[in-house]
């Protein structure tokens, strides 16, 4: 995957070296974002992480995988604030299912939040299906929980246009 490029931005595999811009912008994008440590272990456990990058070297999103038995789990996609809207979620999630196919896994599980409606559009029009839910999965505001949509997108059948 080193430096897939494509026409003004390139894919990349997420390092060490990284992981500073990597916190900037999943503390801009969610309120309750990951540590740089929970990237740090990602990355010491073999999981996959992936790096979207503007030509001029700007990061623009990430996502990090994690393979379980026979799927692959996505456990975090994002997207700069500024970025967003342009094809960067979609460009991640193909290469996400790439790494999986390349992988011989069947099938790719996430869990977003349901406030989470750009997410959640996204990952429908891509060919995901609610599986199920999480409840009281994610932190919220006022000490409270928020549930999870579990989505699964399968290999085999439905779907597979959009991962193209």
């Amino acid at each position: 995957m080193s430096g897939v490029l494509m026409t003004d931005r390139y894919l990349s595999q997420m390092t060490e070296s990284d992981l500073d811009e990597v916190v900037i912008i999943e503390r801009s994008a969610y309120e309750f974002p990951w540590s740089r440590g929970n990237f740090e272990d990602s990355l010491r456990n073999g999981y996959f992480g992936i790096c979207l990058r503007h030509v001029t070297g700007t990061l623009i999103g990430y996502c990090v995988l994690m393979p379980v038995v026979d799927e692959m789990h996505l456990l975090n996609l994002c997207v700069a604030p500024q970025a967003q809207g342009a094809g960067a979620g979609l460009s991640l999630l193909r290469e996400a299912v790439r790494i999986a196919r390349a992988e011989r896994l069947d099938g790719m599980l996430l869990e977003v939040r349901p406030s989470n409606h750009r997410a959640i559009r996204l990952y429908e029009q891509f060919g995901f299906a609610s599986i199920g839910r999480r409840r009281n999965y994610y932190p919220a505001r006022h000490h409270t929980r928020e549930d999870a949509i579990v989505m699964r997108f399968s290999f085999a059948g439905e779907g597979m246009d959009a991962a193209q």
